[in-house]
């Protein structure tokens, strides 16, 4: 029976030989449990969450087929029959909830990370110290070897298919663009040789696992880089794949060098699929289209068009593993949205760390940080409804302490109010009203407007300070003239910015306001991302690439540090570059080495290498950092008092590491 609400997203699909009980795909993510000794427990018991609520299909982070195609040393591998039995956990704990999962086999080819990378043809890629060694045409052979090795290993293991990893600019994409592939014998040349080794791939893994196995192959669509595929290009390798025994295709989005960003929070939702709705008349397997789908909604809108016939998210199953059965009883507004920041996730895996989420800390922590309900429940009062607050009121609720949530605004949220007003950083409104919504269900007793005394608290077991920042004072002269506004009141909208802005401090919040102040209207939207980073919705060169639409700024807008060296340069590890890219366009200047004088009725009166410079501006918006707002702990001796959150380290409004403590901090009460 068709489901009322979501009648494509929550309907079957019928493979053949298998049918999936719903349309969606849980898209492969590394997370940094793949290298785990012994069986893989920990990974098993992240699966099988995500298994239990509904997905459709589970794909794994990828592993490699062979020690070269590792994406760094001693990466997760399944190579061997005696790597068999590692997984085997894996695939126990997803069938016994009733789920299908897919082992991705990737091998990084010039993206690896260590010293036995190999590649088509000899090159250094932008994203690895190493420079990869060319393949012999014997080591071609070997590595489609490994590939179907792989696959058979992983039916062994209980697998129910595989995908096989051919875009993002890995090795199988690296042999089928002319960018990446030099060769000049049989692998190499003319693209119809160049798409041999993914065909081989596919065909001589399909005759190996039998028909009764799922194949996905993950299809560069877009490569987003120059000389990458064409659309005929695109078309024609489709077909033959579909020809040599897939079961699905998967749409992949850009390589990992591109510079167009695909995955980000400023991305728009489903700003990808009318690449793969345009494939769907060429090919009669289903297809899967990718990136930036978080909700139902905007899923089964996507299914609904005609777009795709599955829908692939990663991200959004480590906000919340709950997502297709919340979608399927009508229970959305308890979605724990991924907001794409990247912060928690990929982040921490090209930091070597075990990936987890801003918004869900218990991902990848699955049997670990353990929610579980209390023998002896206590009063607990937490003050400050910021991202701390608001986790750990919400966390120590669920366990069954009884809970007071006190704030002095009229409103959740916190520091999370200014950073929605971020351009691209909407998505900020989508934890605010999961937030509500879990307060509500959870029982808080919510006490908004209210400025928590020690009188107040008096009586409670427990109390949290989650009392959040107050932004450091600039302290030169002229630090009071009415030119100098703080972060706050611009982001607030209670200050009229002028068109001339200096920002006094480069790191996250000052990269934010500057993004607020010179935005450009024309880069909204779909159609407006797609002009302002360069893709070619036509298709009429290699890669979709175009000329980017040159940005309109609102202002002229100067970022200014005391530090050496290039501003940003601590943002975040995958998005940084898109925000230095963003500001590039829009115009705004960057100083480094500043040395702050006073403020004047001419503007801001700075020293750089020795000169003085005078910034003529309108305003002088102080980005300086901020301080723990502990004023009320002073009042609270004798009482059981933990601070968590901005009130316990005032660090450029760390949500992730916020709602993390205060977590943790109500989960072990």
């Amino acid at each position: 029976m068709a489901h009322t609400r979501y009648p494509n997203l929550l309907a079957p699909l019928d493979l053949g030989h298998v049918t999936l009980r719903n349309r969606v795909l849980m898209g492969s993510m590394h997370v940094g449990l793949e290298e785990q000794f012994g069986p893989l427990t920990k990974l098993a018991a992240y699966f099988r969450v995500r298994a239990r609520h509904k997905v459709g299909l589970i794909v794994t982070g990828g592993f490699a087929p062979s020690w070269s195609g590792g994406v760094k040393p001693l990466a997760g591998r399944l190579s061997n029959a005696w790597e068999v039995h590692k997984h085997r956990v894996i695939t126990d704990a997803v069938h016994e909830e009733g789920g299908r999962i897919a082992l991705q086999i990737l091998h990084a080819g010039r993206y690896a990370y260590h010293p036995l990378a190999v590649a088509p043809s000899p090159q250094k890629s932008p994203i690895s110290p190493f420079r990869a060694r060319g393949l012999s045409a014997r080591g071609v052979e070997g590595t489609i070897g490994d590939f179907v090795r792989c696959a058979v290993a992983a039916k062994a293991a209980g697998y129910d298919g595989v995908e096989i990893m051919g875009s993002e600019g890995y090795l199988i994409n690296q042999f089928i663009a002319a960018k990446t592939n030099r060769r000049t014998d049989g692998w190499g040349g003319s693209f119809e040789q160049r798409i041999r080794f993914p065909l081989e791939i596919v065909r001589r893994t399909r005759q190996a696992v039998g028909a009764d196995f799922i194949i996905v192959f993950r299809l560069s669509m877009l490569d987003l880089v120059d000389d990458g595929s064409t659309w005929d290009e695109v078309v024609h390798l489709a077909k033959e794949l579909q020809a040599a025994g897939v079961s699905i295709l998967n749409t992949g989005i850009g390589w990992h060098e591109a510079r167009v960003p695909t995955i980000a929070t400023m991305v728009p939702r489903a700003a990808f699929t009318w690449i793969t709705a345009r494939l769907r008349e060429h090919v009669r397997v289903p297809l899967i289209t990718s990136n930036r789908i978080n909700m139902p909604d905007v899923a089964e809108q996507v299914l609904a068009r005609g777009d795709a016939d599955m829908v692939s998210m990663a991200r959004p199953f480590l906000a919340d593993p709950e997502w297709v059965e919340k979608a399927e009883q009508g229970r959305e507004d308890e979605i724990n949205t991924c907001i794409a920041c990247n912060q928690a996730c990929i982040d921490h895996v090209f930091k070597n760390i075990r990936a987890s989420c801003l918004v869900n800390p218990k991902a990848c922590y699955e049997d670990e940080l353990v929610v579980a309900p209390t023998a002896a429940p206590k009063r607990v009062a937490v003050v400050g409804a910021g991202p701390a607050g608001l986790a750990a009121a919400t966390t120590a609720a669920e366990r069954g302490h009884h809970v007071v949530l006190f704030d002095a605004a009229a409103e959740i949220g916190g520091q999370l109010n200014l950073a929605r007003q971020v351009p691209g950083k909407e998505e900020f409104n989508e934890t605010l009203r999961y937030f509500r919504r879990r307060l509500e269900i959870t029982g808080v007793d919510v006490r908004l407007g209210s400025l928590a005394t020690a009188a107040d608290l008096r009586g409670f077991d427990t109390i949290l300070l989650a009392t959040g920042v107050h932004p450091r004072a600039l302290s030169i002269p002229g630090a009071d003239h009415p030119k100098v506004v703080s972060y706050i009141d611009v982001l607030r909208r209670t200050v009229e910015v002028g068109a001339r802005v200096a920002i006094i401090g480069a790191g996250g919040i000052g990269f934010d306001v500057a993004a607020f102040l010179a935005h450009d209207d024309g880069a909204h939207g779909v159609d407006g991302y797609l002009d302002t980073w360069g893709v070619d919705r036509a298709y009429s060169g290699r890669g979709a690439l175009k000329a980017p639409r040159e940005a309109v700024a609102a202002r002229d807008v100067t970022l200014c540090q005391r530090s050496a060296g290039k501003p940003g340069a601590k943002l975040g590890k995958t998005t940084g570059w898109i925000h230095r890219a963003t500001l590039q366009k829009l115009g705004v200047k960057a100083l480094s080495g500043v040395t702050y004088q006073r403020v004047d009725d001419a503007g801001l009166h700075v020293l750089i290498d020795g000169r003085s410079l005078v910034l003529e501006v309108d305003h002088v918006v102080v980005c300086a950092g901020q301080e723990p707002n502990r004023s009320l702990e002073a009042s609270l001796a004798g009482m059981n008092v933990v601070r968590i959150g901005g009130a316990d380290v005032a660090s450029e409004l760390d949500a992730r590491r916020a709602i993390d403590q205060g977590t943790r901090v109500a989960a072990a009460l």
